[in-house]
């Protein structure tokens, strides 16, 4: 799965098409976090654009406004939750790194997980827009695929993180459902990195550059900074 992940430099994000003069202002992200507004950039007649959701996917026909924070590849084509939005509603969710979380007995390591030179990167994402009595919440999930083997020993799940030559295939409206499949393999280990992080990555309300520091977890825990 994926439940935080950072944006840490949004003005460096770069896609054809992409007007991000407003983001040079935009804040540093470092745990981004589900029910939260983020980013994601959207085509319609080959305009695309960016513009804040919710995260967590609220299909329009949802009696309530409760939502997926994550969609699995194998059931977008099936879910009735996911079908539609996988068909018609795509979106690219751009982030430069993410969490999981290591199960060690009891307790749960962090790790973060980035590209090996930290530029930023779009996870596949679908939307939908969700509205009741004059409230509309545009809302969003990022897919999920199998792991690599960076993650394979962590997590059954990764973040479904596109290519750059793919970017453009995602967006597009006539884009054939075998064509989408095969853009969300898992990426590349080789090309990624990760390592332990301190624990308060664990609290929402922690949002500082402190969190995509390396940690020894040892030290961690003899300081008694567990949450």
């Amino acid at each position: 799965m994926c439940g935080r992940f950072t944006l840490r430099r949004a003005d460096k994000l770069k896609l054809e098409r992409l007007d991000i003069t407003g983001l040079f202002s935009f804040p540093p992200r470092y745990n981004i976090a589900p029910t939260q507004k983020i980013l994601a950039v959207t085509e319609v007649n080959e305009s695309r654009a960016l513009s804040l959701f919710q995260w967590g996917l609220i299909p329009s026909w949802s009696r309530t406004p409760s939502g997926f924070i994550n969609a699995r590849a194998e059931t977008l084509e099936t879910k009735s939750s996911f079908k539609e939005s996988f068909q018609k509603r795509r979106c690219l969710i751009p982030a430069d790194g993410f969490y999981e979380w290591e199960k060690l007995g009891k307790a749960k390591q962090p790790h973060y997980f980035q590209l090996k030179l930290g530029e930023p990167f779009f996870f596949a994402g679908i939307w939908d827009e969700w509205q009741l009595d004059g409230v509309s919440i545009p809302s969003c999930a990022v897919v999920t695929t199998k792991p690599n083997g960076l993650l394979g020993n962590i997590h059954d799940r990764m973040p479904a993180m596109l290519a750059s030559d793919a970017l453009d295939t995602w967006l597009r409206g006539n884009s054939k459902p075998a064509e989408l499949r095969e853009l969300l393999s898992p990426y590349p280990e080789g090309e990624m990195e990760s390592y332990p992080v301190s624990e308060r990555v664990n609290s929402a309300q922690v949002d500082d550059a402190s969190l995509v520091q390396r940690i020894d977890p040892s030290e961690e825990v003899r300081s008694g900074m567990l949450f």
